[in-house]
């Protein structure tokens, strides 16, 4: 039994990806967005460890739901033995991502900026390879697509993490979605009322745990947050994605997540 589970957990979880579907209300969404599919993938980790080949199906896949809008959050690379990112390697991969219809759009997660953490050379050259495949990163920036104002941190653990970015938020009456890798910054009191959905990747959701427990280790503060919806108070929600690829090979009881989102008008 053990030799099976063990099997399983390595051989078979890991690559066998769920399409979650969740609808996505937002306050003040125009008419034009209503109704359109919007989908997060997260926690990629293309490099040494995660097979190519399984991102680029899940890619081919993702390209069938035919997305209006594409986010991913972060942890686009997990770099070589040597500390360098997979560039080449990541070129090939990203290159068959298929850009949504309106936008594709992508934020840097902890992984981006290489060992430690701290790499602005790495997280430069995987954000130039994710711009050549069409992917508009944003680093502590903002775009507005068809009337929706997308927002996106650098990552937390990273360098260049700007917690003033939400002082610039835009009136309440403005419909805006934030994108965030790591889910502890939604505890910062740094949110100038601002009332909507954070979505977030980052925990993997553990990548194993025991069935109705928690998982035992989460590489974030707030050990709440593992992965799904939370209702933050005040008007925000938070989503965790548990990600499509893995720090090592195995999950068991979390399998990888591909979240397809409906927009709704709040």
């Amino acid at each position: 039994m053990g030799v099976g589970l063990a099997g399983y957990a390595i051989g078979v979880e890991p690559h066998w990806l769920e399409f979650v579907e969740h609808d996505l209300p937002i306050a003040g969404l125009g008419a034009e967005l209503d109704g359109k599919r919007l989908i997060q993938i997260s926690d990629l980790h293309v490099g040494p460890i995660v097979d190519e080949q399984y991102v680029i199906s899940a890619f081919k896949t993702v390209a069938q739901w035919e997305p209006d809008l594409l986010v991913l959050t972060g942890d686009f690379v997990t770099s070589n033995a040597d500390g360098t990112p997979p560039l080449e390697m990541a070129r090939r991969v990203y290159s068959e991502l298929k850009p949504a219809s309106l936008a594709t759009v992508g934020i840097l997660g902890n992984h981006d900026y290489g060992p430690g953490w701290s790499s602005l050379e790495s997280s430069m050259a995987v954000s130039a390879v994710l711009t050549d495949c069409g992917c508009r990163m944003l680093r502590n920036a903002a775009i507005t697509v068809a009337g929706l104002r997308i927002i996106g941190f650098e990552d937390y653990w990273g360098p260049l993490f700007d917690p003033r970015l939400m002082t610039e938020l835009p009136s309440s009456t403005e419909p805006t979605l934030v994108l965030c890798h790591n889910p502890d910054v939604v505890d910062l009191p740094i949110w100038s009322g601002y009332r909507g959905w954070i979505l977030s990747g980052h925990t993997h959701g553990g990548q194993c745990k025991a069935p109705f427990l928690s998982p035992p280790r989460i590489p974030v503060k707030n050990k709440r947050y593992t992965s799904g919806a939370f209702d933050l108070s005040n008007g925000r929600r938070l989503y965790i994605n548990r990600g499509l690829g893995y720090s090592i090979r195995v999950r068991f009881n979390v399998r990888p997540e591909i979240t397809v989102f409906t927009l709704r008008r709040a």
